[in-house]
């Protein structure tokens, strides 16, 4: 096929080219930088860091008496995460606002950041449909990497001390991962597809990817989907250092302790939110007269199937992924303007990253005209909505044509050379495509690609 000045070629397999195309009408957010995407995209943007030092009041530990409280905080060795902060200032998070719900008892915050970011992105969409029709036609696709630890920490609690009877009703209901979901679908009246993803840091990008296909195989002609996370609790982050996944190196200075490709790098720094972006089917949004952000255009997903933590060292799983992508897409790799890396500051699995994305991407990476960076420098780990948030950061990089610097970058991983490093400051440029990494626990991988919006 003939490629078109200004255009892409679409080198589509004959088996798929009746499948629908899947636009980006609508996002929302809910990130340490902030509550909403306009705010959280200018301090990102802004170099501007949403870590902090941890607070024993951050560890929802309700069911203990101070001194308990106060050895559990002294136990922990990783004192920094990446918070959505709370409160009624610009950019904070007001439960009781955001909600309006007489169900609040129910919904605990990973559900009702869900709740929050749903609201900006439908409203941003301009889809709020009365019609039975077009609720039938709506579906949710909100997947969470671990839900509600700190509920099932009290319950726990209650059942040792023999109080059993005080068990809350809604215990259930606040710890189940489909509850985001579920919750959004209520609050809308959408009768289409309900589905939650569970793949731990992957968990964002195949909540967008699966809703993807669910739009491409006709299942809905419009899908809110993302991932949502508060896992910033005593008993999570407890169980990541003893993983040895936190970085501790920074305790004393919080805004540096996330740093991804930087030599000095010493594990991830914890954090919270969710993303949730409005996918819909383009010629149902073509005939509304919706605003399109970007275009879906590829999926990719692997498996490691070698270790629960650690990617083989070739990046193998990655690549994969990657390509599966790539070639979904019809997009050539250097037709690809920008990589949002998952890259979450840990020694290992950055390395393994940048190697991966030089294998797939080979002269257009190594010649420096590919911009690579990772956002997590400036919110942390986000977890089961980390996907979610970097594929909108993905999507407003096309938008906007600024692909966002990687925060504390200062010596620079020696696996790059020469013209091949990652961004240290935005940059301006035309981006017509960008890809977005996201690997988790268990070996799972996810790779999402955005284009422009088609013409």
């Amino acid at each position: 096929m003939a490629k078109v000045p200004g255009h892409f070629s679409r080198r589509l397999f004959s088996s798929v080219s009746s499948l629908r195309r899947v636009v980006v009408t609508g996002l929302g957010a809910v990130t340490p930088l902030g509550c909403g995407v306009d705010l959280t995209w200018k301090r990102l943007i802004e170099g501007k860091c949403g870590i902090r030092a941890i607070r024993p009041e951050d560890l929802k530990l309700d069911c203990v008496d101070e001194a308990t409280l106060a050895y559990t905080y002294e136990q922990l060795s990783s004192k920094v995460a990446a918070p959505v902060p709370r409160g009624i200032g610009e950019g904070e998070f007001n439960e009781e606002v955001c909600l309006q719900s007489k169900d609040s008892k129910s919904i605990s915050p990973f559900i009702a950041y869900a709740l929050c970011a749903a609201d900006e992105a439908l409203k941003d969409a301009n889809w709020l449909p009365n019609e039975t029709e077009k609720k039938e036609r709506t579906g949710v696709s909100i997947g969470g990497g671990i839900g509600s630890i700190s509920d099932i920490l009290d319950a726990s609690k209650l059942i040792i001390e023999k109080r059993i009877r005080r068990l809350s009703p809604f215990f259930v209901p606040r710890i189940l991962i489909n509850m985001a979901s579920g919750h959004v679908s209520m609050k809308y009246g959408f009768q289409g597809p309900n589905h939650a993803a569970v793949t731990a840091c992957a968990t964002g990008a195949h909540s967008i990817g699966d809703a993807t296909r669910m739009i491409m195989f006709g299942d809905a002609d419009v899908m809110v989907a993302g991932g949502t996370e508060s896992s910033i609790d005593a008993l999570s982050i407890a169980g990541f250092s003893r993983l040895r996944a936190l970085s501790t190196k920074y305790n004393t200075n919080p805004e540096a302790s996330s740093r991804p490709f930087d030599c000095d790098r010493d594990g991830f720094v914890i954090g919270e939110g969710a993303g949730v972006m409005v996918l819909e089917a383009l010629e149902h949004a073509k005939q509304r007269g919706a605003k399109i952000y970007a275009e879906v255009r590829g999926y990719g997903m692997s498996g490691d199937a070698y270790h629960i933590t650690q990617p083989q060292n070739d990046g193998r799983g990655a690549i994969l992924a990657m390509r599966r992508a790539i070639d979904q897409s019809g997009l050539h790799p250097n037709e690809i303007d920008y990589v949002n890396a998952h890259a979450t500051s840990t020694p290992l699995g950055d390395a393994i990253e940048a190697n991966a994305v030089k294998s797939v991407f080979s002269d257009h990476a190594t010649s420096g005209a590919l911009a690579l960076s990772s956002t997590k420098g400036a919110v942390g780990h986000l977890l089961g909505a980390a996907g979610a948030v970097e594929a909108i950061f993905s999507v407003l990089a096309i938008h906007h044509g600024i692909a966002p610097g990687t925060l504390n970058l200062e010596k620079v991983d020696p696996v790059f050379e020469g013209a091949y490093a990652p961004l240290v400051h935005a940059k301006k440029m035309p981006i017509r495509a960008a890809l977005s990494n996201s690997f988790g626990f268990g070996g799972t991988n996810a790779s999402l690609l955005f284009s422009s919006p088609p013409v």
